[in-house]
C-alpha cells in the first residue's frame, strides 16, 4: 500500500483589503443573490463571473419544486457566458457560498475548456478565500478529455 497526501492552496483575504477589481466581483455577487429564487431553501446565492475581455456576468440559484431541477448560481451563469460568450475565458468567479460537487466539476470543466486557470473567490462575511484554481476544489474531478 502506498500512502499519498494531498494539500490545496487558498489565500484568505480581508474584504476590506480586496483589490477594487475583486470588490466589484464581490459585490456584484451579493447583489445577485438578493435576486435568487429560493422559496424551498430560503437560501439565495450569487455569482458574478469575470471574463477575459473584463465584462462581468452574474448569475443565482433558481430552485424549483419539482427537485433537484433547480440550478445554482455558478452553473446559470457559466451557461450563460458558454452559450453566448464561447470564445472567451473565464478569469474569475466570485460565489456567495462553497460550491456544490456538480459546480465544482463545472468549473473544471470551464478551466480545462479554456487551458487557463478560474480563480474563485468564496466569499464570507469578513474574509474572502481565494483559490488559483478550481484544482483546489475538487482536485479529483472527472477528466472528460
Amino acid at each position: 500500500m502506498n500512502r499519498h497526501s494531498l494539500t490545496i492552496h487558498y489565500s484568505e483575504i480581508p474584504q476590506k483589503l480586496l483589490t477594487p477589481a475583486d470588490a466589484t466581483l464581490v459585490a456584484r455577487a451579493l447583489e445577485a443573490a438578493q435576486d435568487a429564487y429560493a422559496p424551498f431553501s430560503k437560501f439565495g446565492v450569487g455569482a458574478a463571473v469575470l471574463l477575459d475581455d473584463g465584462q462581468i456576468f452574474t448569475g443565482n440559484n433558481q430552485e424549483n419544486a419539482a427537485f433537484p431541477a433547480g440550478i445554482c448560481a455558478e452553473r446559470s451563469v457559466i451557461a450563460y457566458i458558454h452559450a453566448n460568450y464561447p470564445l472567451l475565458k473565464i478569469r474569475t468567479i466570485a460565489i456567495t457560498a462553497s460550491p456544490c460537487g456538480i459546480c465544482r466539476q463545472v468549473l473544471l470543466e470551464s478551466e480545462k475548456r479554456a487551458g487557463s486557470p478560474i480563480r474563485v473567490l468564496l466569499i464570507n462575511k469578513e474574509v474572502v478565500l481565494e483559490f488559483k484554481s478550481v484544482k483546489d476544489l475538487l482536485p479529483f474531478g472527472f477528466d472528460s478529455f
